[in-house]
């Protein structure tokens, strides 16, 4: 057989055409989000009445915040969990990531929070190299799903920095203070002995002390909060379930 070495060169054009198609349709879809946003407007008292409404639910408020230790205080704030909650409640709002491209290692990753009907936008463009950090060194990714993972993962910060520069600030706060209030509803037990019911578990069930489970939280006993308690309560289930 005779090979046909003309057979690819019609190739670049199909390519072409195939891309032009799809930034066309992906426009008329964004073309039909803004309409649709005008058509029918954002009731600002429903919406912050459904954001609110969804901090009432005790899973949501215990992933509604992060925190970490940094030196000898702590540093808290908005989750990606409740950013996306607060999103999907506030309506009229595309929001997400998009990988522009992948070269020398890395991928060049645009994470955006758009309102549609007020026509505000915010964009981070960031790059993600494809290595994984470890305690016995980086190596590098080479496995489709593990680059994506570590796209996502780095992604849903920005993501979420996005959203809190859409919503209003007065909102955030709110949702906040409901997921707070939640948290403390829902338990009857007054906090101080909740604090001395985790440690009397830690000690007993796991054998962990005291002493280890401050150098953990990074500070005294006596000022867990109650997001503290939670990062505990996930450590005992990890434990129990090997």
């Amino acid at each position: 057989e005779i090979e046909n070495i003309y057979r690819n060169m019609d190739m670049p054009a199909q390519r072409n055409a195939a891309t032009e198609m799809a930034a066309i349709r992906q426009m008329q879809e964004v073309q039909g989000q803004i309409i649709m946003a005008k058509k029918f407007p954002r009731d600002v008292i429903a919406a912050r009445n459904r954001i609110l409404t969804a901090c009432q639910r005790k899973r949501l408020a215990e992933q509604a915040e992060y925190e970490y230790t940094r030196g000898d205080s702590k540093v808290t704030g908005v989750s990606i969990r409740l950013a996306e909650a607060m999103a999907q409640n506030w309506g009229n709002m595309d929001f997400g990531f998009v990988e522009l491209e992948q070269r020398g290692g890395e991928s060049q990753v645009m994470a955006y929070a758009w309102d549609l009907e007020t026509n505000t936008r915010q964009t981070k463009i960031f790059s993600v190299p494809h290595i994984r950090e470890t305690k016995k060194g980086n190596y590098p990714l080479t496995k489709p799903r593990d680059i994506y993972e570590q796209v996502a993962n780095q992604a849903a910060r920005r993501v979420r920095a996005c959203i809190l520069g859409i919503i209003p600030g007065d909102i955030v706060e709110e949702a906040v203070e409901q997921c707070h209030k939640t948290l403390v509803d829902g338990e009857e037990t007054p906090l101080v002995d909740l604090i001395k019911g985790a440690v009397r578990t830690a000690e007993k069930d796991y054998q962990v002390p005291q002493e280890s489970l401050e150098k953990y939280i990074g500070c005294k006993a006596e000022a867990f909060s109650m997001n503290d308690l939670i990062r505990l309560k996930k450590v005992f289930n990890s434990i129990k379930d090997g």
